[in-house]
């Protein structure tokens, strides 16, 4: 009888520690909401100073849950998914990056969030340099992550550089082809972009967002946003004209984007500190997740 009254005390005892435990150590929130005429899901946790966390093609709002966990202990946290991935709608169009940004710049209003830190990966940072250039006054800190900015210097050589084929793999045939195939599709991103396809993305998530862009018109969606390069070059050159004073933080993998990103960085902000991630690819929150964790939290803080 005394060992199962110590047994129930020590289980009460564990059950007050979880009812204590901090807001940061649960799993992030799922919500929707209905802003800029199409409905996004985004992921929320934490409190206080907010930040923004916007993904990139091949991912979604998924990709932040181990930075969410970090930063949640001292910000509120917003990871949306764009416009036509994850479990948001995915309208017809436009998928230019400004109307992009305009989605999130309109969630972020309906939150009731006045100025924020905008953090972005891959087209996530084409989504934030966007946000930062349409909302200036909003944006206190801005984070770009390892891809490029369409319109910017010589931008052509970045991307006509290399896998010049999936930019322009768009329309009835390109859909066709890879319906059913989507993660044969997106392996190419995952493996060729990494320094070393082993040290990418985990088997889970390649499952994960398999199923994602397997959804109805999800890969037409990401196939749009690529078409819109040219479109985004030409908002982005006008936006580039007047420079941006914004703290901001350029992590780009040393065998992806490299100094590319950061010298375009320079030149459409004043107060850049660029860093290169010595021998890692693209993917840097899966690739270098002990090293680009620490380095957001300490500049975000």
């Amino acid at each position: 009888m005394h060992f199962s009254f110590i047994q129930r005390l020590g289980s009460a005892f564990l059950l007050a520690l979880a009812m204590l435990a901090p807001a940061h150590a649960q799993e992030p929130k799922s919500n929707f909401a209905e802003v800029n005429g199409v409905r996004l899901h985004y992921l929320s946790a934490g409190k206080g100073d907010p930040v923004i966390l916007l993904h990139g093609f091949a991912e979604s709002s998924h990709m932040w849950r181990p930075l969410i966990a970090e930063l949640a202990k001292d910000h509120l946290v917003i990871a949306p998914d764009l416009r036509g991935f994850g479990q948001s709608a995915v309208p017809q169009g436009p998928y230019t990056k400004s109307v992009m940004a305009q989605d999130v710049h309109a969630l972020a209003v309906s939150l009731g969030i006045k100025s924020a830190k905008v953090v972005g990966h891959d087209i996530g940072l084409m989504v934030a340099y966007a946000y930062a250039a349409q909302y200036p006054q909003e944006v206190n800190k801005i984070v770009l992550m390892d891809a490029f900015l369409p319109g910017i210097g010589d931008w052509t050589k970045v991307w006509l550089l290399r896998d010049l084929w999936h930019f322009h793999f768009y329309g009835e045939t390109p859909l066709a082809l890879v319906k059913g195939r989507e993660r044969t599709y997106l392996e190419h991103f995952w493996n060729d972009f990494a320094a070393d396809r082993t040290k990418s993305l985990s088997e889970a998530d390649r499952k994960f967002y398999a199923l994602e862009y397997a959804k109805p018109d999800h890969m037409r969606a990401g196939f749009e946003v690529f078409r819109a390069f040219e479109k985004d070059a030409a908002e982005f050159a006008e936006f580039g004209k007047k420079k941006l004073a914004i703290p901001m933080l350029v992590l780009a993998g040393e065998r992806a984007s490299g100094d590319v990103l950061i010298e375009q960085a320079k030149l459409v902000d004043s107060q850049v500190e660029g860093v290169k991630i010595k021998g890692k690819g693209h993917w840097l929150m899966e690739e270098a997740t002990s090293e680009v964790v620490p380095k957001l939290v300490q500049f975000l803080k």
